[in-house]
């Protein structure tokens, strides 16, 4: 028997495997270890064994079972409660991982697998220039997805092999915190405004990144990369429970890709995961510009997003014109920036427009009086037995409120009904060719959502009306400085879709090289014939072809913003007393519980009326309290109910962000309201 004092009372032995390279060295090591000994002197202890010379500064301890990592290097093993049982991993924190991207190109660079996934992800947009890195998040590809993809890789005669960028050199891989980013060296323009290319001032700058020129120029700008084959091919969500099922599988931004199952070279997917694209600027944000293009392009095509035939036709003919641009190498590679006396003038007029605020000439006038409108329009409201009833009445809307009266005279007593549009849900009903202009009201009711439509004679009315409601949803009246964008948002959004009206002749579709299959969604392909569909994109492209690049990608980025279900992430939930399951639309600022079955919305609430929420992690139940004493509680059936918590918790965090922040980011408070007490 060997003595307790030769060894110490208190000593065991502790099994650690180390992840090296090294085939004739050995990777288990057995040492006695005493319970008092910290996590630096163990690895200390372990590196003396190995006797390899190399650089271990990014090796780290993984703790098997407990899925955790061992970071805190003056902790000793009793307190993080490690005992003889356990296994301990002796790896690198940083690893290869594969991204792909909203433009669909796989990435492949080093990520730290020991931050957390809020900190990785912002180092990889420092590597990527991508600024906001607070707006993206990772997502594991859902189950139907993979499945769809394996099936084409089954049915595939010929291997496919991936096209992929590698970024290893990264700043990353040697363990440091991602480098500042080329945007933060100097207020200098990164990039030409008009064309996306990298600014002749700037171009020096990608030298010493991993972002190479080429490699911005493939990030920063796109290409056709899609064949009608390859998009029938992918997955298309179509119904509702499809939809919940794409937004099942983003990680939570509080824990390491090593607590979430993720391994070396896995392939995750790199979105923006919440639509609140704060500060865009084309001098800074080519490549940020391009992937919201791209994520917006991709929603469309596969129809994650539904829109009209319509819209359909402005988003194809504004990527074809896009790729049509492309292909003009003079227009596309040229690297000549403005003056250096118009890059001066355009910062004064942008810092001007900053400071200002835009037109500010009416300031006093606005905040002393409360516009209102007052015009004839037509009311409609959806009978369930019978025939639309539709009406003309005198409507004046003044504040959040609408009233309507039998006519102009009768508007001085009291109107025949009054319509509070705080917290409503306002979508369009539009047709240009057919010169429908409706507004679609639903309003939040004690039973549900009450239904009605506003028809406008023409655009300039229905801009106005359809801003003032929009306004008046988020609980800003007329007066807000936020209208008058609004209204010509709205009006050059129907000048797009209006190409009927055009004198231009639209170019004969037999002359033309386009395959319009890859502009439209499969809906389309199988409507209608090729011949007809160029002609029809060709008309729309009319109202787009004046515009520079990145004018057309921020055009359609705007044209998807108007899209009535834009910036809603879908979940199916069972609210408590209910016996069906619903599904909960998750947006930047409010929750919307809509019938699974129908797809119509049957209430919402609005993230300003909410005074608190919480989960009870024991039955993973969400519980909401708003204003007025209303309060819901729900459980999440397609994902877990902390990606919901994180949702709500990450939109209130965006909506403290300012310009005057310096692009710094309070992670504590991040993490305060997105992470739960679990």
């Amino acid at each position: 028997m060997i003595s307790s004092n030769e060894y110490g009372s208190h000593s065991w032995e502790l099994l650690l495997t180390v992840d090296h390279q090294h085939e004739e060295v050995q990777k288990e090591f057995l040492l006695r270890v005493a319970g008092d000994l910290h996590i630096g002197g163990l690895m200390l202890k372990l590196v003396e064994q190995i006797k390899i010379s190399q650089d271990w500064s990014d090796y780290a301890f993984w703790w098997e079972q407990k899925k955790c990592w061992l970071l805190k290097t003056h902790w000793t093993l009793d307190k993080y409660g490690v005992q003889a049982d356990a296994k301990l991993f002796f790896t690198t924190q940083h690893k290869m991982l594969r991204l792909r991207l909203p433009n669909m190109k796989t990435v492949r660079l080093k990520v730290s697998f020991s931050s957390v996934v809020f900190r990785a992800v912002s180092d990889i947009c420092k590597i990527l220039n991508i600024r906001r890195s607070e707006e993206l998040s990772l997502l594991k590809q859902s189950e139907d997805a993979l499945k769809k993809k394996k099936k084409k890789d089954k049915n595939s005669k010929e291997p496919f092999t991936e096209d992929i960028l590698n970024l290893c050199n990264s700043p990353v891989s040697s363990g440091l915190s991602g480098s500042p980013g080329l945007y933060s060296k100097t207020m200098i323009p990164t990039y030409d405004p008009v064309s996306g290319t990298p600014a002749s001032s700037t171009i020096t700058w990608f030298s010493d990144s991993p972002l190479t020129e080429q490699n911005c120029n493939i990030l920063a700008f796109s290409y056709p990369n899609c064949s009608p084959e390859m998009l029938a091919e992918m997955y298309q969500p179509r119904t509702l429970a499809d939809k919940a099922k794409l937004n099942a599988g983003w990680l939570d931004s509080s824990r390491s890709l090593m607590e979430q199952d993720v391994v070396e070279d896995d392939q995750l997917l790199l979105r923006f995961k919440y639509y609140t694209f704060f500060d865009l600027n084309p001098k800074y944000d080519a490549v940020r510009i391009n992937q919201i293009y791209e994520q917006a392009r991709w929603a469309i095509l596969l129809e994650e997003i539904d829109c009209t035939e319509e819209e359909m036709l402005i988003f194809a003919a504004l990527q074809a014109y896009h790729v049509s641009k492309l292909s003009l190498s003079s227009e596309a590679q040229d690297f000549t920036c403005e003056s250096e006396a118009d890059e001066v003038e355009a910062a004064l007029s942008n810092l001007e427009v900053t400071l200002e605020g835009g037109n500010s000439s009416n300031i006093l006038e606005d905040i002393t009086d409360i516009p209102k409108l007052a015009d004839n329009l037509r009311l409609v409201r959806p009978r369930k037995l019978s025939l639309k009833a539709i009406k003309p009445y005198w409507f004046v809307f003044k504040d959040t409120s609408i009233s309507y009266f039998k006519n102009q005279e009768s508007a001085q007593g009291e109107p025949i009904e009054k319509l509070n549009l705080k917290g409503c849900e306002v979508v369009p009903d539009v047709n240009v060719a057919a010169k429908k202009f409706g507004i679609k009201l639903l309003i939040p009711v004690a039973d549900g959502m009450n239904e009605v439509y506003l028809r406008c004679d023409n655009e300039n009315q229905y801009a106005q009306w359809m801003a003032a409601c929009v306004l008046a949803s988020k609980g800003k009246t007329m007066a807000d400085s936020s209208y008058h964008p609004e209204v010509h948002k709205i009006l050059s959004f129907l000048k797009m879709k209006n190409w009927t009206m055009s004198s231009q002749t639209v170019s004969d579709p037999e002359s033309t090289d386009m395959k319009p299959e890859c502009f439209v969604s499969l809906r389309y392909t199988k409507k209608y014939k090729s011949k007809q569909l160029v002609a029809r994109i060709l008309e729309a492209h009319q109202n787009v072809s004046q515009m520079t690049l990145v004018e057309a990608k921020l055009r359609f980025i705007q044209a998807w913003q108007s899209l009535p279900e834009f910036g809603l992430s879908y979940y199916i939930v069972r609210f408590k007393g209910s016996k069906k399951d619903d599904v909960l639309g998750v947006s930047y600022n409010r929750l919307i519980r809509i019938d699974i079955a129908t797809g119509d919305p049957i209430t919402t609430w609005r993230f300003s009326n909410m005074k608190q929420w919480n989960v009870n992690w024991e039955i993973r139940q969400v519980a909401i309290e708003f204003d007025q004493n209303v309060s819901i509680a729900f459980t999440c059936r397609s994902a877990d109910c902390k990606i919901i918590h994180e949702y709500i918790g990450g939109y209130i965090f965006l909506s403290t962000r300012s310009k005057d922040q310096n692009e710094t980011l309070d992670e504590d408070l991040f993490h305060k309201l997105t992470g739960g007490q679990e």
